[in-house]
């Protein structure tokens, strides 16, 4: 074997490695410490290469990273959305390779541009690396699934931080630590970067800034604990309840079973009355049938409303007639005790291909997994529902991914955020456990409590501190009630937004566009 292609495979296995201890630092295998070096390979195989170069590196682990991350989607497309085994890992591959190629290889690209000296890499890599999340919370309508300041959502201190900085934050300080990390390694093996020795003192310097900065997190994580508790403590209250049915994905929308569903539905909904909610919130698509609309189905769940006495926030599928065209909805019903429609909820950011089907003209092959007639329509961002003048702002499903549409509703208002979902698709995979944890980042952004209904789980409570106060088993019936608070107050994150994030994107940018102008310049005059 050639010295090149040894070196080839080398550190082609370090990048990948690099991405599979990042997977690993998430729910399901929850490494959290894992976060804070799983990047240090990736770095290394940086440290004397070319910007081409570089860009293939970030793309190898780009791919480990999110085929090993995502891997939960291919039995769904192949169980639900009926794909051959082989056609369903091809598209895996594919979504990764996307994900990998606009985001992941040119930050990574960019790094080994900007950052000629140890110096600068230590610098500009949090700054790349954060920028490159934010962005992937927007292009192409987002996907900000486990951005790495995610990883932390069990570590209360730490997470705070996130009501000034958003989820960014967090993962710029675990960037940071990384990049100072790999400059340890570097100086203890006596490796340069980029042809530069690496002393010792910036070593240190860099170690101390990564320290400080965790430590300030810190800090300030156990004061502003300590301060929303006291106002959770005197804000007023509401007892709610969430239900989780376990009802299995391939009966939820066949007729024979409709009924079978309500009861189960409305027999846990019952069951909470010793401990009398005020509001009793049912996952996404619960009433598998177009609420109202469908009279017998609707008059049972309102008999179960009355019978409960309680206010009711229902998950269904719903439409508007426009002439002889129908607009289609993935919605959530307030419903009063009496059984009057208070308001509703339509999803404001559906899921490529699981509500709506981007590009079918270029991919017949794919269709929408959910069961429906048609493409769902989104709905208005920012909605909340009122209940008796306290306001609930909503997220069905995938829309807790996106911080910016939890701080609109705050924005509007909302004193409780309301988080309904049906994993069923995901089974025990990592799936549901992943889109669970980013539910508790919501809660200590806006400073509200968060109460969270999945048909199958993870259903449970998040408190304004980010503490899981109530979280169910998976696959079991379940219904748990809770009191929480209702706090009205403004973080600094639900004023400014992902102001840091966009920060991180504008100084990245320049620095690569200057660099790139730079390199040109030399290559001209060499």
């Amino acid at each position: 074997m050639n010295t090149w292609l040894k070196i080839e495979l080398e550190t082609t296995g370090i990048a990948i490695l690099s991405g599979l201890l990042l997977t690993a630092s998430f729910p399901k295998i929850d490494l959290p410490w894992l976060a804070w070096v799983a990047l240090v390979p990736l770095l290394w195989v940086l440290k004397d290469v070319t910007p081409g170069e570089a860009f293939r590196r970030g793309m190898v682990f780009g791919l480990a990273h999110f085929v090993s991350l995502l891997y939960w989607l291919v039995p769904t497309m192949v169980t639900y959305g009926h794909l051959p085994l082989i056609l369903g890992i091809g598209i895996l591959c594919l979504f990764a390779a996307v994900l990998s190629l606009v985001f992941i290889a040119p930050a990574v690209y960019g790094i080994s541009l900007v950052s000629r000296t140890p110096v600068r890499m230590v610098f500009f890599f949090p700054l790349f690396w954060v920028g490159t999340e934010f962005l992937r919370s927007f292009l192409f309508t987002g996907f900000p699934w486990q951005l790495l300041g995610y990883s932390q959502y069990e570590r209360l201190h730490l997470i705070q931080l996130s009501d000034i900085f958003g989820v960014y934050g967090l993962s710029g300080a675990i960037a940071c630590a990384n990049a100072a990390f790999l400059l340890g390694a570097l100086a203890v093996l006596g490796q340069p970067w980029r042809g530069q020795a690496v002393k010792l003192r910036l070593v240190l310097g860099s170690i101390t800034a990564a320290a400080l900065w965790v430590g300030a997190a810190w800090i300030y994580g156990d004061l502003r604990i300590a301060q929303i508790d006291r106002l959770a403590a005197q804000a007023p209250k509401m007892r709610v309840a969430v239900i989780q049915g376990n009802i299995e994905q391939s009966q939820k929308w066949d007729r024979a079973f409709q009924n079978a569903t309500i009861d189960t539905y409305i027999r846990l909904s019952l069951s909470t009355r010793p401990q009398k909610p005020e509001l009793i919130v049912w996952p996404e698509s619960a009433a598998p049938f177009y609420f109202l609309a469908e009279v017998p189905p609707t008059r049972m769940v309102m008999q179960g409303v009355t019978a409960a006495g309680a206010h009711f926030l229902i998950g269904a599928p719903s439409f508007d007639l426009r002439g002889r065209q129908a607009d289609y909805f993935n919605s959530a019903y307030l419903v009063g005790p009496g059984g009057e429609v208070l308001g509703k909820y339509d999803k404001a950011h559906l899921v490529p291909y699981g509500e709506y089907t981007p590009f079918k003209e270029y991919l017949p092959f794919l269709g929408k997994i959910v069961e429906h007639v048609g493409d769902f329509k989104p709905g208005v961002k920012g909605q909340t529902l009122d209940l008796q003048g306290r306001k609930l702002g909503i997220q069905i499903c995938y829309e807790i991914i996106f911080p910016a549409l939890a701080r609109a509703m705050v924005q509007n208002g909302a004193e409780l955020l309301i988080t309904i979902t049906n994993d069923a698709w995901y089974g025990m995979t990592a799936g549901p456990y992943q889109h669970f944890s980013l539910a508790v980042l919501r809660a200590v952004e806006n400073r509200r409590a968060l109460a969270r209904a999945a048909n199958t789980g993870i259903s449970g409570f998040v408190d304004p501190a980010g503490r899981v106060v109530g979280r169910t088993p998976m696959m079991e019936e379940a219904a748990v009630v809770r009191e929480l608070p209702l706090l009205d107050t403004t973080t600094v994150y639900a004023r400014l937004g992902d102001v840091f994030g966009a920060a991180c994107l504008g100084v990245s940018l320049i620095a690569m566009a200057g660099a790139w102008m730079l390199a040109r310049r030399r290559n001209r005059n060499a």
